[in-house]
């Protein structure tokens, strides 16, 4: 993956800052993601979301919108126009420097503007949305207590997601302006709404309203229990895969992976990095995975990590070996459940072990048999469990060897 800033300028003249993400491969499509109300383009979700975009082959421009982040501008003299606008200055410089979107996606208030650019962004074939609100008046409701101070005064100070915002009345009055529902039905373009049930912020009932209003084709997936900010980076990856695959369909399928991975003879195993800190892509054959590392160790959590690989080798040989050794004695095993743990512990704290000085690696593997197998199998199998060649290889010792490519 590359990244590019990707700064343009609004339709006032002034600077707005804008990110650009690009697969190592040629982009089977661009997309133009519209972030939160008073948000900026570096916020975990849009982050998380493009990154796993571009690694299905999306390139993705992300920008603040006038006045946020890096932009240039006041907030205070933005509205909801403005940002429609920001939207469609994104889209032509996109299409001026590389290619025009062919997707555009929305989170919150970025979901009800991409609804309105949409229009005006003829490129576009596809729209996304994301815990989005049907109308532009539902974000009120944040600073309902001061809307009477916004009336009387013009202007009043207000605090969201802890940071102070001035909101012009100018800001309220082009909120009532726009006819969200005319938006939506003259959209003319494949629609995916996708929305939490438990968002605390703008209810899945917004959800409703825009799958209502919209015309085919049209497409709603729930959310489950994710928060409105999609906080959790399994939620971003879930929302990224779910676009990609529906996008798939009016910007064209996915690129194959490596022309050659498939190729790789068996026992051999190819591992490239993919995007993202320690994100990697494994390819195995015909086969294909994340390997990541969870977010407290600063991953993004997008796969397993390189013991968590490691472990599942293992129970996967376990399981495969008693299965196999039960079959040949026609014993009555229905199913093996394997159970890994892998910790550093201090020497002392191993019984079974001769060494007593230090730490030592320890992987702990509990077996569940089922099936009506006396005692006498059940303890043998046990003993078979440490015949599996994964079992023999770990404990062998193997010796391995590093060549330059």
């Amino acid at each position: 993956m590359t990244r590019e800033r990707f700064d343009f300028d609004n339709f006032d003249g002034q600077r707005l800052a804008g990110l650009l993400e690009l697969p190592d491969d040629p982009p089977r499509a661009f997309a133009l993601f519209a972030h939160c109300f008073t948000c900026s383009k570096d916020i975990a979700a849009a982050s998380r979301i493009s990154r796993a975009l571009v690694a299905d082959g999306i390139a993705v421009l992300r920008f603040d919108f006038t006045g946020l982040g890096n932009s240039d501008g006041d907030f205070a003299n933005t509205n909801f126009s403005s940002n429609v606008q920001d939207l469609v200055a994104a889209a032509e410089a996109l299409g001026r420097e590389h290619e025009a979107p062919s997707l555009l996606i929305g989170h919150s208030l970025g979901g009800a503007a991409v609804l309105a650019a949409a229009s005006d962004i003829e490129s576009a074939v596809a729209v996304a949305t994301i815990g989005a609100p049907a109308d532009p008046t539902h974000v009120q409701h944040l600073f309902a207590e001061d809307l009477e101070t916004i009336e009387r005064e013009g202007r009043a100070k207000v605090t969201l997601a802890g940071r102070e915002f001035t909101i012009a009345k100018q800001f309220v009055d082009d909120l009532h302006a726009h006819s969200a529902d005319e938006q939506i039905r003259g959209l003319k373009k494949a629609l995916l709404i996708m929305h939490s049930p438990i968002d605390e912020l703008v209810s899945v009932d917004e959800a409703r309203k825009i799958f209502e209003a919209a015309r085919h084709p049209k497409s709603f997936v729930s959310l489950d229990d994710a928060d409105h900010l999609l906080t959790r980076p399994r939620d971003s990856a879930y929302v990224a895969r779910t676009i990609a695959a529906w996008a798939s369909r009016y910007i064209g399928e996915a690129a194959p992976a490596e022309s050659n991975a498939s190729s790789l003879p068996p026992g051999e195993v190819r591992v490239r990095t993919d995007t993202g800190k320690f994100a990697q892509r494994v390819t195995m054959g015909a086969h294909e995975l994340i390997g990541d590392e969870p977010e407290k160790v600063g991953g993004d959590d997008r796969g397993p990590t390189p013991y968590d690989l490691l472990l599942a080798a293992l129970g996967t040989c376990t399981s495969m070996t008693l299965s196999m050794y039960a079959r040949r004695k026609s014993w009555p095993l229905e199913s093996v459940t394997v159970d890994l743990k892998h910790e550093r512990i201090h020497a002392k704290d191993c019984e079974e072990c001769e060494e007593k000085d230090g730490k030592i690696e320890r992987i702990t593997r509990t077996l569940t048999m089922t099936g009506p197998l006396d005692e006498a199998q059940k303890e043998r199998l046990v003993e078979i469990a440490d015949k599996c060649p994964v079992h023999r290889t770990l404990e062998g010792h193997p010796k391995i060897v590093t060549k330059r490519g």
